[in-house]
């Protein structure tokens, strides 16, 4: 058995899966590929009855679109209320393709998966597969409501060119020889919890794509390749932790004998851990990516995480349009006028003839909605006190300039807090410019006491004028949390570090995001202290350079 395939390799196999079981696998997610995922998506209709409709739902579709609603036109027309099929139910049996699924709302995700569930549109049946295109950047990706119930994600950004190739059936049926009997439920279920995954969903998606595979190969009953094959394709995805290495065999002390209580609950058909073999093979089997990811600790990917572009904010007047709800247009509301109309349409007859062709009343008023991005402002605030403030400093410069260097795709703006002797200075206001940036940094002086207490306080100041302009803040101190200077300018280094510890606890009742980077030698409790405070996460880098700084608050952020 081969467990070495193509991106492409996969998601052409997962199309051929969706197309056996499309209720009942979801659909799709494919990032990046742009022609390589629509040879994909055209796979799969072909794989489908023939005559199954294929529609495409755009970003910004409005409920009546989506699910069925009035057909305005028609309505005004003729003068009586005319439905329209949404896409949803036009696509009953067939595919729905989402693309830029990273920007959907989260309402029209939510409706989309209403229907995934129930299968049905007012009590009408619809049965559709969903294949969703990433194209999202750093923070985007589509809502987890609508990823939770796609079976199959899989990343297509490294496939240029490539062929579509896809095993044949008779090569598929070459691997069914005499297979031993397995039990496929407790293998996956087994596989899930080793591999962190805490969603039932997942566990039944992988069992269907093993018989799905069954199926495929012409066997009625999956077997251990096609188990392997669900868990790379369903769970691997999915997976938050490497699961633990098998126990050595050689180990001469046996298990104490499970309590009576322990007994009785394997008797009740507790899951069994998955086979060792098939374990293996199916982690040798994981993108390589994934297992770089889980090694490395970092955070799973589908949440979206303030890294580049900020907070949502709601806005009256620009930015994605969310849909229109009641409301007056006043205080600066914009009308929409079309679905004013449509809400007015359908109670024509009922209402008096006024003066116009048209009787809209106050309820029937409609105001547009729209959501804007915050961009985020990382705020450095850096200890240039004793004698390793050059150090740190240069180390400092060095990160600022790694995030300048992606500010532009990130919409991410950066500042410089300095603070030494017994005072804090504000070096760089928060820029884009990597020449102003570099020119600011060009001579930092250093040495002196750590008023310690008066930067996070500096720091936090910039960050609230940063948050009153409509920007994310996000903190990053690098110190060695040993104050010695009060705020008030006195060399008392137990009032230094009450008041140090005072001006964290406001950063943390400020809401502020923030990671504290502990530089000193040997870290000690004093920064943990501060660091859980002000509700940040605490990083001890002694050895810290520039890179090593960029990586941590990347990680920091997106954690």
């Amino acid at each position: 058995m081969s467990t070495a395939a193509s991106p492409l390799d996969d998601a052409m196999l997962a199309a051929r899966l969706c197309a056996i079981d499309p209720v009942g696998l979801g659909g799709m997610i494919l990032r990046g590929g742009g022609e390589v995922r629509d040879r994909v998506v055209a796979r799969l209709h072909a794989d489908l009855p023939e005559g199954a409709p294929l529609r495409r739902i755009p970003a910004h579709v409005d409920d009546d679109a989506l699910l069925g609603g009035l057909d305005l036109g028609a309505t005004l027309a003729l003068g009586r209320p005319v439905r329209q099929r949404g896409v949803l139910a036009a696509a009953d049996g067939g595919i729905v393709v989402l693309p830029m699924a990273e920007r959907i709302a989260e309402a029209t995700a939510a409706r989309i998966t209403a229907v995934l569930d129930a299968r049905a549109i007012d009590a009408v049946p619809v049965r559709v597969a969903v294949v969703a295109f990433d194209d999202g950047v750093e923070d985007e990706a589509p809502p987890q409501a609508l990823v939770e119930r796609l079976a199959f994600r899989i990343d297509l950004s490294e496939c240029r060119g490539a062929t579509d190739t896809v095993p044949s059936d008779a090569e598929a049926k070459a691997a069914d020889g005499d297979a031993p009997a397995i039990d496929p439920c407790a293998i996956l279920s087994g596989a899930a919890a080793a591999l962190g995954i805490d969603s039932a969903r997942a566990a039944l998606f992988a069992l269907r794509a093993a018989r799905a595979a069954a199926a495929l190969a012409g066997r009625s009953e999956p077997d251990e390749d096609d188990v392997i094959l669900a868990i790379r394709l369903v769970l691997g995805p999915r997976a938050t932790r490497l699961p633990a290495p098998p126990q050595d065999d050689s180990a001469t002390d046996a298990p104490p004998p499970p309590p009576e209580s322990e007994s009785s609950e394997e008797e009740r058909g507790a899951p069994e851990p998955p086979d060792d073999v098939v374990l293996a093979a199916a982690l040798a089997a994981l993108p390589r990516d994934v297992l770089e990811r889980l090694a490395a600790g970092a955070a799973r990917r589908g949440v979206n995480r303030a890294r580049g572009a900020g907070e949502r904010r709601k806005s009256p007047l620009r930015g994605r349009p969310l849909g229109a709800r009641a409301g007056i247009p006043r205080g600066g509301l914009r009308l929409s006028l079309i679905d004013t109309l449509r809400a007015a349409a359908p109670w024509q007859k009922l209402r008096e003839r006024g003066g116009g062709a048209i009787r809209i009343r106050r309820d029937d008023l409609r105001i547009r909605r729209f959501e804007t991005r915050g961009e985020t402002v990382t705020i450095f605030a850096v200890d240039a006190s004793g004698s390793a403030a050059a150090a740190r400093l240069a180390e400092a410069k060095g990160a600022v300039e790694l995030l300048l260097a992606q500010a532009y795709v990130k919409r991410a703006q950066v500042a410089l807090v300095a603070f030494r002797g017994v005072g804090a200075e504000v070096l760089l206001p928060p820029t884009r410019s990597l020449t102003r940036a570099r020119r600011a940094l060009a001579d930092l002086p250093g040495g002196g006491g750590t008023p310690l207490a008066t930067g996070l306080d500096a720091a936090r100041t910039l960050a609230e004028a940063a948050r009153a302009r409509g920007r994310t803040p996000f903190l990053v101190v690098l110190t060695d949390g040993r104050g010695n200077i009060a705020a008030d300018g006195s060399a008392v280094r137990e009032r230094a570090e009450r008041d140090a510890e005072q001006a964290a606890r406001a950063i943390g009742q400020a809401g502020i995001g923030a990671v504290f980077l502990d530089t000193a030698a040997r870290p000690r409790p004093e920064g943990a202290r501060l660091a859980l405070a002000m509700g940040a996460r605490y990083l001890p880098l002694p050895r810290a350079d520039a890179a090593a700084m960029h990586r941590a608050v990347s990680a920091a952020q997106a954690a």
